[in-house]
């Protein structure tokens, strides 16, 4: 397995996982490593999901934890060879303000804000709630994108930036680095005002090239359990130090951070029938506001993975 995930909480759902191999340095430097599950692993991090795209465009990658609406982007853009296998992380977006200015979406007008994500869930998820709530970006206010989630938070944390769309857990390291630093808003909350609740903000999942789950079903399927266990592992009340303390071996987090930051964000293993109501209900929304964000159309029936 050729495996890439984010240095957010992608990878810290797999945290586990990785520590598993016998030579976790060598992990890390992409060497192979066989672990309990049978499997053998190569793993990369990468600082934002344009790392990872060309390789899953190629066929490099066998799986990758990516944002949920580049899944459907890729399956259109490679004709149904990447499929959606279960989704890892929900809402984890929040408004952080130095200051006290912002108490609502309309506190927005006239103001900077900084975010990552440009072109994935954060810019679609944004303009989405915004606009539900009469601003229209570049016009009502300046949204300006930064590359990283860890360039956007030294900004903040260092009084650089005033104000900023982040994840978890860069959010909890600002709150931490920057006492005059405060969550602002919710962007889960805001994005359920704006659905009505008719669909949940879905940030992370794994996605799969399909040819390599037709020709491993068996080995897909053990990965898929050791993923579920790592998940459960990272949320677990008596493991989460340990879990953090594996956030910081794999130069993901600051284990004091991380400590903090997990269980704030939203880490979760849903598959098959229920991943699908929650991935098509927000692919819909996302499709409405801008269909581009999901590659142009909404993915078929196929796009939809389900373990034999």
């Amino acid at each position: 397995f050729r495996i890439a995930a984010l240095k957010d909480p992608t990878a810290m759902c797999l945290v586990e996982l990785m520590s598993l191999s016998d030579t976790a340095n060598e992990m890390m430097e992409g060497k192979e490593n066989v672990v309990s599950t049978g499997n053998t692993y190569e793993f990369t991090l990468a600082g934002s999901a344009d790392e990872v795209t060309p390789s899953l465009m190629k066929g490099d990658l066998d799986i990758a934890c990516v944002p949920a609406n580049l899944a459907s982007v890729l399956y259109n853009k490679t004709g149904g060879n990447v499929q959606l296998a279960a989704l890892n992380t929900l809402g984890v977006l929040y408004v952080v303000e130095n200051g006290d200015t912002v108490h609502s979406m309309a506190d927005l007008a006239g103001q900077t804000l900084y975010a990552t994500g440009k072109g994935s869930t954060p810019e679609y998820a944004l303009n989405y709630v915004l606009e539900a709530n009469g601003l229209t970006p570049g016009q009502d206010l300046q949204v300006e994108y930064k590359t990283e989630h860890a360039e956007l938070a030294t900004l903040l944390a260092s009084g650089q930036a005033t104000l900023a769309l982040l994840p978890q857990p860069f959010v909890t390291s600002v709150l931490t680095q920057n006492p005059d630093a405060r969550v602002a808003l919710d962007l889960t909350e805001e994005w359920n005002k704006a659905s009505d609740g008719q669909s949940a903000l879905t940030m992370g999942c794994i996605v799969v090239q399909k040819k390599f789950a037709e020709e491993h079903p068996e080995a897909l399927k053990r990965f898929l359990e050791a993923y579920e266990a790592s998940v459960k592992f990272t949320n677990g009340a008596d493991t989460l130090e340990t879990a953090a303390q594996y956030a910081e071996d794999f130069d993901i987090l600051k284990k004091a951070v991380a400590v903090k930051a997990i269980p704030e964000c939203n880490i979760v293993f849903t598959a098959g029938d229920e991943m699908k109501t929650i991935a098509g209900g927000f692919l819909q929304v996302m499709y409405d506001a801008n269909p581009s964000s999901v590659g142009g159309s909404l993915p078929d029936d196929a796009f939809y993975y389900h373990a034999k």
